[in-house]
């Protein structure tokens, strides 16, 4: 069985790392999987870029100004929304050609434009398309936030700065509900609140919806030597070491002021002093000066390397705090667990698939400050079984698992019988 994953970036994202994985998972379990990208960046056979990057650029660089445009010529949003508008043809590739089954993921921002993506159902090959957040639903955006219009039908978006009932996301909403009329598309959601509210959607409530987590390389996240790990990033033996991180830790939507204020709060009732603490930050940031919110000293790493300094990291670390607003997934969880850091969390997204309250970790009550603290406090005063916190995520997330999960699923769309 060919599998062809389809993907706009290699490496820059969740979405990429998690196709990557599982297009390594595949090809591990005797399947001949690939995965197309938009630019090709390493040295990975399995992995092919477009012939035009050229192509590419345009179509990113013309979609991009059309929401500059339909935003009154402001960049606050600029990606945050995709309207699919411009991008490239993938039909005529021989990858696409000698597939048995397409697997579609993140394919935004100029890399599959809608016509594209009408092409591919056109073609009558079986598809897969994996949720990684909430653009296949939404008319325009990636996550919704308090917005619940993709139930019935998007317009006055908050994301455009001229919202109105015909507008962009109402444009583009009434684009895709025209494209999933056909039912050779079989959609996998990351995690069941993901699913629940793909299901809720006006665009995919009548679609197939299953859920199939991330994949977990469990061979690359390891429980190391707790005092090698901190003195390998000159971290404190004698203090709380608290991990936090993300592609951008400054983003909204990742949560650092809750972090903030809850270790203020543990300072303030005088549960611990500030120099108890220590913050170990890792990813990217736009606006450095959010580090000076932080109210207990703190080493920012920037990107890490590999997943061998991740991992040495999250087992430098006590707590693994992801006070995120929602995630659709929640990598972050897992990658902890593996290398036995326990991880602090709010409910109410992907997480909870991955958590079990007070025992493989904390799900603190939505956005509630004074819980978050409180499993932060739980965290540090609990004797963790690493290797039971490991075996937790190993068990439900490794290669094999998950990649079993996706052939099984191939196999029962090949055959008709999904």
């Amino acid at each position: 069985m060919r599998i062809l994953l389809v993907n706009t970036t290699e490496h820059n994202g969740g979405a990429a790392i998690a196709a990557n994985r599982l297009m390594s998972a595949l090809n591990d379990n005797g399947v001949k999987a690939k995965m197309l990208v938009s630019k090709k960046e390493s040295q990975n056979l399995s992995v092919v870029g477009l012939n035009s990057l050229c192509r590419y650029r345009y179509h990113f660089l013309k979609e991009r100004f059309e929401i500059f445009l339909a935003n009154r010529f402001d960049k606050t949003n600029l990606f945050a929304v995709d309207t699919a508008s411009a991008g490239t043809d993938i039909t005529k590739t021989k990858e696409f050609k000698e597939a048995d089954v397409i697997h579609l993921h993140w394919i935004n921002q100029g890399f599959l434009s809608l016509k594209d993506i009408r092409k591919i159902i056109d073609s009558g090959k079986p598809i897969v398309w994996t949720l990684h957040d909430m653009w296949e639903f939404t008319g325009i955006c990636h996550y919704a936030n308090n917005c619940d219009k993709y139930k019935t039908e998007c317009h006055h978006c908050p994301f455009l700065k001229s919202p109105g009932a015909r507008d962009l996301s109402n444009l583009v909403f009434r684009k895709k509900n025209k494209l999933f009329t056909k039912k050779n598309v079989h959609f996998v959601a990351v995690s069941s609140w993901l699913a629940n509210c793909a299901k809720e959607s006006h665009l995919l409530r009548t679609q197939s919806i299953q859920v199939i987590p991330n994949v977990l390389p469990v061979s690359r996240y390891k429980i190391k030597d707790k005092v090698s790990s901190r003195q390998y990033f000159s971290l404190p033996e004698d203090k709380h070491v608290i991990v936090f991180g993300a592609v951008k830790i400054d983003e909204q939507r990742k949560g650092l002021k809750y972090l903030n204020q809850a270790l203020q709060r543990l300072i303030d009732q005088e549960i611990y002093k500030k120099d108890d603490f220590h913050l170990a930050l890792f990813g990217g940031i736009k606006q450095a000066d959010v580090l000076d919110e932080i109210p207990v000293p703190y080493t920012y790493l920037g990107f890490l390397k590999n997943d061998e300094e991740l991992s040495s990291l999250y087992s430098a670390a006590d707590v693994a705090a992801i006070p995120s607003l929602y995630e659709t997934f929640g990598q972050t969880v897992v990658e902890a667990q593996a290398c036995g850091c326990v991880p602090v969390t709010f409910t109410g997204s992907g997480q909870m698939d991955i958590i079990t309250h007070l025992q493989n970790g904390y799900l603190a009550e939505y956005l509630s400050v004074e819980d978050f603290a409180k499993g932060i406090q739980w965290a540090l005063s609990r004797q963790t079984e690493r290797i039971a916190l490991r075996e937790s995520a190993v068990k439900r997330y490794s290669e094999r698992t998950i990649a079993l999960r996706y052939i099984d699923l191939y196999n029962q769309i090949c055959k008709g019988e999904e």
